[in-house]
């Protein structure tokens, strides 16, 4: 492994890992409040323990965030100091402002973890809701940095010089919107598939039902309602990228030649070499209506663009493949289960229900880490896009390879610790949380 292969792969890894936290805390707190507000409404123990059991595993969630946030802000400057001596100056701004978010969200959850019986209820309350909002903000101010990297504003480049800069324009480009509303509403349905899967589970094994079907009907609602919205982002960002990044956009269908009524394709195989796309499935038209609001408007194709600025086509197309496909089929469980709340309630109790909530458990996460894959990868040659390609940005700093194993080891080493954490809490639902378990009123 080269060392430019090596720094790619460290932050491909670290982003990776990072996504999870960061979704986690950008939702389940809001899963918290949610629960705790029925709580205060109606008195009921149930929804106070699952309160506490939620903010719990946001905690657990939240430090193991923080860790590997602090350990990727190490990595832009150790990777690709090249890239933030120029880019520092003109988006530091959404990241300082992250930074701020973080501190109130820190502050807010500590409030809320230690603030039971402690404060006004209602204020209580407000302080795991402004965990929520911060952790909103701060997801979509990271998510603004990397918009600006895929549309970069806010300053002329002049004779190599980066002029004239307005943070305030680069913090608010043209992706930023898109971006930040695709990967907002991919949040909420990641993370509300995860957690109603993990209770869904714990239902189908007879343990504190009750208690997981109330945990279960606030995370499946929330997750089935993004599901359902998500292709309405995924539009908006559809026409956004065609506008701003054709090469993307035909790397993540394998599209090479420029056509009207280009076809959305459905699986197949790239075969860059051949310039061909074998075994696919092809709906003429579709794409020119996503990317351009008409089917007849002609898509760019991969050939005519430089050769040098494609992305790896195989690798975008296939992520774009498992993202839109995963995507497709919680859009189509979410259907199932919004169904089954209006017209067949005895759906609720059929155990094939909670099965396809437990096999759904990690789509919306799989299907992030490969929307990530293209929004990345199909980005590259560029790191910022247009203007600095990726291989001029690496640091000279030889033997990066060895910081890739020393930051793969710790990123385990943290995955295990939490898988243990959050499994420990799970095995302790009924001592420490559900009220009408035997345990917990003989502990009490």
């Amino acid at each position: 492994m080269d060392d430019f292969i090596a720094a790619r792969s460290q932050m491909a890894m670290s982003l990776g890992f990072h996504i999870i936290f960061a979704c986690v805390g950008m939702v389940m707190p809001f899963f918290m409040c949610i629960s705790h507000f029925i709580y205060l409404k109606t008195g009921n123990l149930m929804y106070r323990g699952l309160t506490k059991a939620w903010s719990r595993g946001v905690a657990i969630l939240f430090a193991t965030g923080a860790v590997s946030g602090t350990m990727l802000s190490f990595e832009l400057g150790l990777l690709w100091p090249e890239f933030m001596k120029h880019a520092g100056p003109i988006f530091g701004m959404p990241f300082s402002l992250e930074g701020t978010a973080f501190f109130i969200e820190a502050i807010a959850l500590g409030f809320f973890l230690y603030g039971w019986d402690k404060f006004n209820p209602w204020f209580h309350w407000a302080t795991g809701l402004l965990v929520g909002i911060s952790g909103i903000a701060s997801g979509i101010l990271v998510v603004a940095a990397n918009a600006w990297m895929n549309s970069p504003a806010g300053f002329d480049y002049i004779d190599g010089q980066y002029l004239n800069i307005d943070p305030i324009k680069a913090m608010f480009n043209e992706a930023w919107f898109s971006q930040a509303l695709h990967m907002t509403l991919a949040a909420f349905v990641a993370t509300g598939f995860a957690v109603a899967g993990v209770h869904a589970l714990m239902v189908l094994k007879n343990k504190n039902v009750d208690f997981h079907k109330k945990a279960f009907k606030i995370a499946a609602a929330t997750a089935c309602v993004g599901a359902l919205l998500q292709p309405l982002s995924g539009d908006i960002s559809a026409k956004d990228v065609a506008k701003r990044q054709p090469a993307k956009l035909a790397a993540m269908e394998a599209h090479f030649e420029t056509e009207p009524r280009a076809s959305f394709v459905i699986g197949g195989i790239p075969d860059e070499e051949n310039q061909t796309l074998k075994y696919a499935i092809k709906v003429p038209g579709v794409l020119s209506f996503l990317a351009h609001g008409d089917f007849n408007t002609p898509v760019t194709g991969l050939n005519d663009i430089p050769r040098d600025e494609w992305p790896n086509v195989a690798i975008t197309h296939y992520a774009f493949q498992i993202m839109i496909g995963l995507g497709m089929l919680m859009m189509l469980l979410a259907l199932i289960y919004f169904l089954a709340l209006w017209k067949k309630k005895h759906w609720l109790d059929q155990s094939w229900l909670w099965k396809l909530f437990v096999i759904a458990t990690p789509m919306g996460y799989i299907a992030l880490e490969a929307g990530w894959v293209v929004t990345e990868v199909g980005r590259q040659p560029w790191i910022i896009y247009g203007i600095m390609r990726t291989i001029d940005a690496v640091t000279p700093m030889p033997g990066i390879v060895y910081s890739f194993y020393i930051f793969t080891a710790v990123f385990v080493s943290l995955s295990t610790v939490v898988v243990f954490l959050l499994y420990r809490q799970i095995k302790m639902v009924g001592k420490l949380y559900d009220p009408t378990d035997p345990a917990f009123k003989l502990k009490k």
